[in-house]
């Protein structure tokens, strides 16, 4: 290995920048990396090594031309399966989608590429961003899953293949991945990323997220593609640091007791650091009205699943899962009503929440119950990311250690809606305090 692929994206996108670094050099050290691991790891539904080097003899010959370089120039990304991408194979994780080939891309997608950067492959997806996993393997340990379902985005982040990768979260399915794989996932305010060309699972709670080794790399990242003016991204990026410690409300959510032994005292020693950083830290437990609230999270999930699926599963229903029929045969049963009340009910817990965080500059929280399981049937639990969701708020994990099966265990940073600038900057001032760097695994 050359030690390009350990660059940070902020290291990366500056000597690329300045012409320090070409962006074919940086690309066929990424492909090497890849191509080294992607046996034992499987991240990619799709990689070409003569696209990828295409792409990046592109972007430097624009340079060289005097084009003004994007946030991203020549910057590699991976697009997680259920982004359409033009003239790439999208398969959704599903064999209902074989041999796929989008005319367009997702706007995501296109505003990277508008950006400067370029798909460099499409990674796995659980089926179609739901519960049955891919093939991809956790890269600190094969045996081991990755989280789901931006399951081959968190990997190839975290094994160094990639410095930047897109996914998506309906659940929990950035926090999850970028947990167990020991990278940075963020999951901003529902609204900021662009969902167009992205296969629906429920609009309500579909939330494009990012995945970086770093909580500055996703800030730049996101900087680049959040949508609306410029002064929005130019707020998130540079990203400034805090005028003093933060105040952290400690929430260690309704679900607490479903949380391993070994995540509790590595949460609890987090606590500690962070306090002895000097963050001023309040213990304190969401009201009670937020017990509901994976319930909501159900019915609105499965109600909007059955619709959104419903003529693939009616022509399809042989392509599709056992657990997926289950579930959006479950989602035709849920009435109008139903779905009415839930919505109702989530926006009385987005006013509480709204209420509750005034005073905080952010939640620190668990983001899963523990390491990685060791298994590959299945992806893991997202108990601890479902009330986020719900609420569209902005939620960052980053590593914090690790657990007694030398596999990753994270802390997770939850904002106010719609202030993610801000949620950015206590979330690298708690990064810093922590002060772990898990590095890059060698399967």
């Amino acid at each position: 290995m050359t030690g390009l692929e350990r660059l940070s994206l902020c290291d990366a996108v500056e000597r690329l920048r300045v012409g320090d670094l070409t962006c074919a050099d940086y690309t066929a050290a990424l492909l090497a990396r890849s191509e080294s691991l992607e046996k034992t790891i499987h991240a990619f539904a799709w990689l070409d090594r003569g696209h990828a080097l295409a792409a990046a003899r592109a972007a430097d010959t624009r340079r060289a031309a005097g084009t003004k370089p994007g946030r991203l120039h020549g910057v590699p990304i991976g697009v997680k399966d259920i982004f359409i991408t033009a003239g790439i194979p999208t398969g959704m994780g599903s064999p209902a989608f074989d041999d796929f080939v989008p005319e367009k891309s997702a706007a995501m997608v296109a505003r990277a590429e508008a950006q400067g950067a370029f798909t460099f492959g499409k990674t796995v997806s659980t089926e179609l961003a739901y519960f049955t996993p891919g093939p991809t393997r956790n890269p600190w340990n094969p045996a081991h899953t990755p989280g789901g379902s931006s399951m081959g985005s968190a990997a190839a982040v975290a094994a160094g293949m990639l410095p930047l990768a897109f996914g998506t979260q309906t659940n929990g399915s950035v926090i999850r991945p970028a947990a167990f794989c020991g990278c940075v996932g963020f999951k901003p305010s529902e609204g900021t990323l662009a969902t167009a060309g992205i296969q629906p699972f429920s609009p309500t709670l579909d939330q494009p997220g990012l995945f970086t080794r770093s909580v500055e790399d996703v800030a730049l990242a996101f900087a680049a593609l959040r949508e609306g003016p410029e002064d929005l991204r130019n707020e998130v990026w540079p990203l400034l640091p805090l005028d003093r410690p933060p105040r952290l409300a400690t929430v260690r959510s309704p679900v607490w007791s479903q949380a391993e032994p070994a995540a509790q005292q590595s949460f609890v020693a987090t606590l500690a650091r962070l306090r002895a950083a000097g963050a001023e830290i309040t213990e304190t437990e969401l009201p009670a009205v937020f017990a509901s609230a994976r319930g909501v999270h159900r019915t609105i999930m499965a109600y909007e699943a059955a619709r959104a699926l419903g003529d693939l599963q009616s022509q399809q229903r042989a392509q599709l899962s056992a657990v997926l029929n289950r579930f959006l045969d479950e989602g035709h049963t849920i009435g109008a009503a139903a779905v009415a009340e839930a919505l109702a009910q989530r926006q009385t817990l987005q006013a509480e929440f709204g209420t509750f965080i005034t005073g905080f500059d952010a939640i620190v929280t668990p983001p899963v119950r523990g390491e990685a399981p060791a298994t590959l049937e299945h992806t893991g639990d997202p108990v601890f990311c479902t009330i986020w969701t719900l609420l569209g708020v902005p939620a960052l994990t980053l590593p914090a250690g690790f657990g007694p099966r030398s596999l990753p265990l994270g802390l997770q940073v939850v904002g106010m809606f719609q202030d993610d600038a801000h949620l950015l900057r206590v979330a690298r001032w708690v990064e810093q305090a922590v002060a772990f760097a898990p590095g890059i695994p060698e399967p």
